[in-house]
């Protein structure tokens, strides 16, 4: 196992490389010049110029994405073109609010997605399994900008009981100001963890196993849980994985409608103003947190099924 995470993590090296590239050549088609936007509209042709040349812009792209990656190595990210501060700091600092609104949004989807699709594989056909598959299609369906303003305008709008926008204060606000926002996020998650939930019970409900165990005389939970939900849970955990690396990578859509100071946000500002290092390094971030996330997944696989454990010490 140790050689395994060793071996992944290594891997992520190239990912990065690639993923870093790829930012570095799209932003530099973009018609912006980071000089005229650290100038303004008061630099002359001469100070832009000078400025360029200072900042290395003039320099070839693979130059200057090469001295970006030295530099990263040594641990700094750069500086951002549009207040000067450093970015690293900047991006550590809107990351915890992004981490916060996203195990929120999981959580939610989690508690009420798992057992959610288990009752419907156990109900399969009756009015609950319908009902619920209806609203996991809405609720995946649904645009996230939508369902955020709706939520705006009953809860906080017409009943006035949480805040429109904003991170509230202490525990207590911060609780009030996270509701709506994770409840918005969690929605499509929570759509597709029941779907994947259902479907996995289903494939499982009719195996001997199952059988063997009701005959033995167990409780009906203990069955559910124990024999049907452990064999189901390998395409769940990879739903709920894949669903949170999305998430740490910032809902966008969210915390620009409810105003929440995260990295999705602020990733999105950044672009508009052409920071390139801002860019650079909240791409450098998501990039390693989705890597994390997949790489926890795997070792998920292998505490649920010791069978793929002992894949992965043979490789």
């Amino acid at each position: 196992m140790y050689k395994y995470i060793v071996r992944r993590f290594l891997m992520m090296i190239p990912v990065l490389l690639g993923v870093i590239f790829i930012v570095f050549f799209i932003m530099s088609l973009t018609p912006t010049d980071a000089a005229e936007v650290i100038l303004g509209n008061e630099g002359t042709p001469q100070e832009i110029e000078r400025l360029r040349d200072e900042m290395g812009l003039n320099r070839p792209l693979l130059v200057q994405y090469g001295s970006y990656v030295v530099n990263l190595l040594q641990g700094d990210m750069g500086v951002s073109y549009k207040n000067n501060m450093s970015v690293s700091a900047q991006i550590f600092e809107k990351l915890p609010n992004t981490l916060i609104l996203a195990s929120s949004a999981v959580l939610i989807a989690i508690v009420i997605g798992v057992p959610a699709g288990i009752i419907s594989a156990r109900k399969q056909y009756t009015f609950f399994d319908h009902t619920a598959t209806v609203v996991a299609l809405i609720g995946a369906a649904m645009p996230g900008f939508w369902l955020g303003l709706m939520g705006v305008l009953l809860f906080s709008v017409k009943l006035g009981w949480l805040p429109a926008a904003g991170m509230g204060e202490g525990p207590a606000g911060l609780l009030k100001s996270l509701l709506l926002p994770a409840f918005t996020v969690s929605s499509n998650t929570c759509a597709m963890i029941m779907r994947q939930t259902r479907s996995s019970m289903l494939e499982v409900v009719k195996q001997d196993y199952v059988d063997t165990a009701r005959s033995k005389g167990l409780k009906e939970s203990v069955v559910t849980i124990r024999h049907m939900l452990h064999n189901a849970l390998i395409p769940i955990i990879t739903v709920i994985g894949l669903q949170f690396g999305v998430l740490l990578g910032g809902s966008v859509i969210s915390e620009n409608v409810f105003a929440w100071p995260g990295l999705g946000r602020f990733v999105v500002d950044s672009i508009k103003n052409r920071d390139t290092p801002v860019v650079l390094g909240c791409v450098v971030v998501i990039a390693v947190l989705f890597s994390l996330v997949n790489l926890c997944v795997d070792l998920l696989y292998a505490y649920v099924d010791p069978r793929i454990k002992s894949q992965y010490s043979k490789r």
